[in-house]
């Protein structure tokens, strides 16, 4: 009995490598989806406590120079804040295409590995047919009329 070998082992072997990479692809823009997240939060922070800042100002004795140095944070801090959300955006955009790739990756890696199960099925029928033949024949040689008898 022979060994069962699959023709396109090789195009499976890529195909699954090739998920691994989009795996890992996925897995980086991820990581720096969350990494610009975090940098929006710092950044929504950083005005929160300019606008405190400025709100403990108010309260006391007007001390302008440091009013309008506090105003101007604010508005870098929100000139930040929309530079980020781009930023965020951009990185969701990634993630979103990654996940399409990865998500295609998959489906040629299953569908390779659908192919490579319908050709062991078949694999394995004809040695079951072989079997059978095999047993056929021995069954004829042995019990055929005339044949002699141990």
């Amino acid at each position: 009995m022979h060994k069962f070998r699959y023709s396109m082992q090789s195009l499976l072997v890529i195909k699954q490598k090739m998920e691994d990479q989009a795996r890992a692809a996925y897995g980086e823009a991820r990581m720096r989806l969350t990494k610009e997240e975090e940098a929006l939060e710092a950044c929504v922070a950083r005005k929160d406590g300019y606008v405190s800042e400025k709100q403990r100002l108010l309260s006391e004795t007007l001390n302008i120079p440091k009013l309008n140095q506090v105003t101007r944070s604010i508005e870098a801090a929100e000139d930040a804040i929309v530079e980020q959300r781009k930023a965020v955006m951009r990185a969701e955009a990634l993630v979103r295409a990654a996940s399409e790739k990865l998500a295609s990756a998959m489906a040629e890696r299953k569908i390779q590995e659908k192919l490579r199960e319908h050709a062991f099925e078949e694999y394995l029928q004809e040695m079951n047919a072989e079997e059978q033949k095999e047993i056929d024949e021995r069954t004829s040689v042995t019990y055929r009329p005339g044949a002699k008898e141990n």
